[in-house]
């Protein structure tokens, strides 16, 4: 119960945490336009690089040490005045690096460059990981929801034109620095005291430094996109596809919380040796996310085409077909998730998740080369497609001699038969009629009732679990 707990926790402020800016898309979109949207997208995607090569490994690495030690307070204290000295320290040289780089070749978006900068010093202040490594989810969805909801009020208050593009970005930036900060009294009756002499922040460096090599190569193929895109096409383009990215990314965000609420179970079970008890966690989890991922997708490509200009506005009508094309990365990542985030890395895996993502990475360059040119956007969304298919298929087949995968797919088939009866109806419905709220939420009604009726003639094992977690939360 407490890692269901945990899950809608996380998944409660991944949920908001993308919510937040599909509440204000649609607002943006038509304030800034395409064009300033694909400004925004193209220099956070820049500042994204600096962050991440700043804080290297250090949120998976700390969360997972901390997991390690949950139960001896002075090493656990230990571990994080050592892992937040050295992470001060790198993201001050990132800084440094980013300041530098700006000055010296920035020429025609400087002035937003520079703006950009509040989320490099926001990541240095970052110790949410340490919460995660005690599943103590509670404590970050309570505090950076407060802050969030602020960041949508100060954007309906002061954002009005298409010259507030700088005071825009400004608030995304200082909402995460502020959300980072509230996390810092917390820690009060968390830790005790370290002698400074006893932190050893460069003995950390080595191995948060081996996962810092996965981390930044996912985030390649995840920022590559828009900067391949935004060089090879138009900042509409790129727009279009920023946009329709965050609708397609607050889908997959629900199905991702559970990564972050498995990584410090599935570690502390390693730690402790219950090799059979992270097999059927890891079992457990890939059956739970395919039954939701699966008519997430089925469900958002559906309704892409009219819900894509209705939502964002005329100025976005290629949203609908790039988010139609990018909808299987909802499943595909969902499974990569399990596999490398709550598998191959909590058990110390790391050469191996490194490996595949690496793969991704390769691959969606070269898959951008080709495509954006054929296809502009679309192109896009088709290469980051086939790059999380090449991750996905290469950890599965990693996995092979430790974990069943017949088991892991024992059920698919059931959740992708209903998801594709689903997908035809809703589909049918959504070319009938209009696109308003009203019927919006009609769709989905529909969805939902034909893919559970699904599950029940198919009989999935799915719905006796849900059952019986119900009970369990009533005793």
């Amino acid at each position: 119960m407490k890692v269901i707990r945990n899950y809608l926790y996380n998944a409660g402020y991944q949920i908001l945490n993308m919510l937040i800016p599909l509440i204000t898309v649609p607002y943006i979109s038509r304030v800034l336009g395409a064009h300033n949207v694909g400004i925004n997208e193209y220099t956070n995607s820049w500042v994204s690089f600096f962050y991440l090569i700043g804080q290297m490994g250090i949120t998976l690495y700390g969360n997972r040490e901390v997991a390690y030690h949950r139960d001896d307070l002075y090493e656990r204290s230990r571990t994080f005045w050592g892992v937040e000295s050295l992470q001060v320290m790198t993201i001050g040289l990132a800084l440094i690096a980013y300041l530098s780089a700006v000055f010296l070749f920035s020429t025609t978006f400087k002035y937003y460059f520079l703006m950009q900068t509040l989320w490099i010093v926001a990541t240095g202040l970052d110790v949410s990981w340490y919460f995660m490594g005690l599943e103590n989810f509670k404590v970050t969805v309570a505090r950076n929801a407060l802050v969030k909801l602020a960041s949508v009020i100060l954007i309906f208050t002061f954002v009005k034109t298409n010259a507030d593009l700088g005071l825009y970005i400004l608030i995304l930036g200082g909402a995460q620095l502020a959300g980072n900060l509230t996390l810092w009294p917390y820690l009060r009756g968390n830790l005790i005291w370290v002698s400074i002499r006893e932190w050893h922040p460069f003995k950390h460096f080595y191995p948060s430094l081996l996962l810092f090599i996965p981390t930044i190569t996912t985030q390649v193929y995840l920022v590559l996109n828009r900067l391949m895109l935004g060089h090879m096409s138009t900042q509409s383009a790129l727009g279009n596809f920023g946009q329709s990215d965050k609708i397609v990314k607050f889908v997959l965000a629900i199905v991702t919380a559970t990564g972050t609420v498995m990584l410090p179970h599935v570690a502390n079970k390693f730690a402790k040796g219950d090799i059979e008890g992270v097999r059927n966690s890891l079992y457990a989890s890939f059956d739970f996310v395919s039954s939701i991922s699966i008519p997430m997708m089925f469900g958002l490509m559906a309704i892409a085409h009219k819900f894509a200009p209705w939502f964002l506005g005329s100025d976005f009508i290629p949203s609908g077909q790039i988010m139609f094309l990018e909808s299987p990365i909802i499943v595909l990542i969902a499974w990569s998730n399990v596999t490398g985030t709550q598998y191959l890395m909590p058990v110390n895996r790391v050469k191996e998740y490194t490996t595949s993502v690496t793969i991704g990475a390769v691959s969606n360059v070269f898959f951008n080369l080709f495509l954006i040119v054929l296809w502009g956007a679309n192109g896009a969304a088709l290469a980051t497609v086939g790059s999380e298919f090449l991750v996905t298929a290469s950890q599965m087949i990693m996995i092979r001699k430790t974990i069943k995968r017949r088991v892991m797919f024992r059920e698919v088939w059931k959740y992708l038969l209903s998801g594709l009866v689903m997908f035809i109806v809703v589909s049918r419905i959504c070319q009938m009629i209009q696109m308003t709220i009203a019927n919006l939420i009609l769709e989905v009604a529909v969805g939902v009732v034909i893919y559970g009726l699904g599950l029940i003639l198919l009989k999935a094992k799915i719905l006796n679990k849900a059952l019986e977690i119900i009970k369990q939360s009533r005793k």
